[in-house]
């Protein structure tokens, strides 16, 4: 089994009577009030998916992150995870404190201290640009002026009411895997339903590995992506119709999207390393968004890096599409003809189609994933 990224899987959910103490003292602490985005932060930082933060960044690692994509102790990182706050409120924080979501206690931040970040520096170098209509930009600008760095510590995780069979720790994949004997693991990251030429990319993935993890984030993402309810429900369908059963583990990831393409591919690749997965799927703009990122940006990165320090390996993929010549799906690595043999729409018409109830080719999307969009489109109120 391929070692959580720094060496340890980080485990920050107390049990017993270390939690019950401190859970007896959060009521008297002052607070913090966690967003969606933060309350994701927590939990991946709680149960090893960002391994190997306990925390959030202290200075010097917020530093070294924007700067040289490292933590202090020199190991590969790539996305600053920090929590912001007011002045005002940084002034009365010290010592240990509550963080609260929808008014009650998840955990304890034990502050190690408060800087001021500089946001300017950190949206050029992480994001590579200062642009405010980059959504993580955007955040990042009505975030808090100061950052609050310490460990943390779980006291109550909030118990989940989605997609309960697919709630798989870092923990309980490594434990799967282990299981199913599986010691070449390929990871897919996505957060978008999964059309023919996704569907090509991790079939040819498979055939080098024993198996995949189907890993979508459910997270915070932009407003107009397909809901994670039914991007769900089109995995189920895809899933039970054009994989084998024993070669693929569908779980969720609860972290948020940062759109911050090269960064946050490696990003993705630690965070699947600590979910126990040797190979990483990296196609066409991954993480990118708007015109950000140049196509292969995300792929070009990692050579940036040396294998061994990274631990995890990047499968790379270039655009694929069915081509009516060869009479399948290709990429312009092994397919001679012209764009115009291809059978390939951009995102806007497939939306247009699905919205009219018109299902797109089945040469871009499996009839079963495109049943399930145009029924959501049809009842928004259910999705």
């Amino acid at each position: 089994m391929i070692a959580p990224h720094g060496g340890t899987l980080v485990n920050r959910i107390l049990e017993g009577r270390e939690r019950d103490t401190l859970a007896a003292r959060a009521e008297s602490l002052p607070a913090i009030e966690l967003d969606a985005w933060g309350l994701s932060d927590v939990e991946m930082i709680a149960i090893g998916g960002f391994s190997p933060l306990e925390g959030f960044m202290g200075r010097a690692d917020y530093e070294r992150v924007v700067g040289e994509r490292r933590l202090a102790s020199g190991l590969v990182w790539t996305i600053p995870v920090t929590l912001a706050v007011s002045k005002t409120q940084a002034a009365a924080l010290q010592g240990d404190v509550a963080l609260r979501a929808n008014g009650a206690v998840v955990a304890i931040l034990h502050v190690s201290e408060t800087y001021t970040p500089d946001k300017t520096a950190e949206a050029q170098q992480v994001f590579g640009t200062t642009d405010s209509s980059h959504p993580a930009v955007q955040r990042l600008q009505a975030t808090g002026e100061v950052s609050v760095g310490g460990r943390i510590s779980v006291i109550s995780r909030p118990t989940p009411a989605t997609f309960l069979p697919y709630r798989l720790d870092p923990k309980d994949t490594r434990r799967l895997f282990e299981e199913r004997g599986w010691r070449r693991v390929v990871a897919f990251q996505t957060r978008n339903p999964i059309h023919r030429a996704h569907e090509y990319l991790q079939k040819c993935a498979l055939e080098l590995c024993d198996g995949m993890l189907l890993h979508p984030i459910i997270g915070e993402t932009k407003g107009d992506d397909v809901p994670a309810a039914v991007r769900m429900r089109s995995y189920e369908a895809l899933l039970a119709h054009y994989f084998p059963k024993d070669r693929v583990v569908l779980a969720v990831n609860p972290a948020s999207m940062r759109y911050g393409g090269p960064r946050e591919a490696v990003f993705h690749a630690l965070i699947r390393k600590n979910y126990g997965c040797t190979h990483f799927i990296v196609g066409r703009d991954h993480a990118g968004v708007g015109k950000f990122y140049g196509t292969y940006d995300a792929q070009r990165i990692f050579d940036d890096f040396d294998p061994a320090e990274l631990g995890i390996t990047p499968l790379r993929f270039e655009n694929a599409a069915f081509c009516t010549v060869c009479g399948g799906m290709v990429t312009a690595k092994t397919c001679p003809h012209p764009a115009d043999k291809h059978v390939s729409l951009s995102g806007t018409r497939v939306r247009e189609l699905l919205q009219a109830g018109t299902p797109p080719p089945p040469e871009v999307s499996r009839p079963e994933v495109a049943a399930v969009l145009i029924e959501a489109m049809r009842k928004p109120a259910q999705v």
